[in-house]
């Protein structure tokens, strides 16, 4: 049996400057035209904390598309900020930081970053977030659908907004730890024919994350759990957020389960 405990060493990122590449004419015009566009007055720090902001577009001082930045075609780059500290996710390793706004002035401080070894372009991805996240960035604009961020450099990342869980189920969630088992089963289900569960027991942790009492009998789990895809013949413990769905439709749950972590994975004989 192969067990995988997933564990964040957090590491100091060392990045690199290097110089902006050759532009044509037409690229120089179009980065004047995002370059000199009037700042957003003031930061609104809550709306920053209602979404996640996938990246749309890159483009260098002149005007250029920043291709290393995409090399993630499936998980573009996510950021999130909460508490302080942003968050950014689907580059090679889990990266993040404090965070301050002032004005229009949006403030990052030192990156730190999971230690985690990835292929090719992938491996690189990290160092270019960094470069442009860290130091002082101009908000340029911000609004419930889209930011766009100036870097020191004269890099403009354009971002498109996707609510947060909180946002959309209208208040904090619950933590709770599941653990699913390698394979699912066949469960009835009154609108779905030949329909599959899969198979789930809640595991309680104390405050030091000691495991407390006995883990019971799998049930079936009807439903969905956001951001988790299941891989047939691996057992997860899973951190989840567990929200109250207010005025649910008829034979529609009344909880709504989204990943936080995948705590520990194994695979079964």
């Amino acid at each position: 049996m192969k067990r995988i405990l997933l564990l964040a060493l957090p590491i100091a990122l060392m990045t690199a400057c290097s110089n902006p590449p050759a532009s044509t004419k037409s690229e120089t015009t179009a980065a004047a035209d995002t370059s000199t566009a009037a700042p957003a007055a003031n930061i609104d720090a809550a709306q920053l904390g209602a979404n996640h902001w996938l990246l749309d577009n890159a483009v260098d001082a002149a005007g250029k598309r920043i291709e290393g930045l995409f090399v993630n075609t499936d998980k573009p780059l996510t950021l999130d900020f909460k508490d302080g500290r942003l968050s950014v996710s689907n580059a090679c390793n889990n990266m993040g930081g404090a965070y301050t706004v002032e004005g229009n002035a949006l403030t990052v401080g030192n990156m730190m970053s999971t230690n985690k070894a990835c292929q090719g372009p992938l491996m690189a991805l990290d160092g270019l977030v960094s470069e442009r996240l860290q130091g002082k960035l101009t908000v340029q604009s911000l609004d419930a659908s889209a930011m766009r961020l100036v870097a020191a450099n004269g890099d403009v990342l354009s971002f498109r907004a996707e609510p947060t869980a909180e946002t959309r189920y209208g208040g904090a969630g619950e933590t709770v730890f599941m653990e699913v088992d390698a394979q699912a089963k066949p469960c009835p289900h009154p609108l779905m024919k030949d329909a599959t569960c899969l198979q789930v027991r809640e595991v309680k942790y104390n405050e030091q994350g000691l495991e407390q009492g006995k883990r019971g009998a799998y049930e079936n789990f009807y439903g969905n759990i956001e951001g988790y895809t299941h891989q047939p013949g691996v057992r997860n413990v899973l951190r989840l957020k567990r929200y109250q769905i207010k005025n649910p439709p008829a034979d529609a749950p009344s909880q709504a389960y989204v990943l936080d972590m995948v705590v520990m994975s194994e695979t079964a004989k």
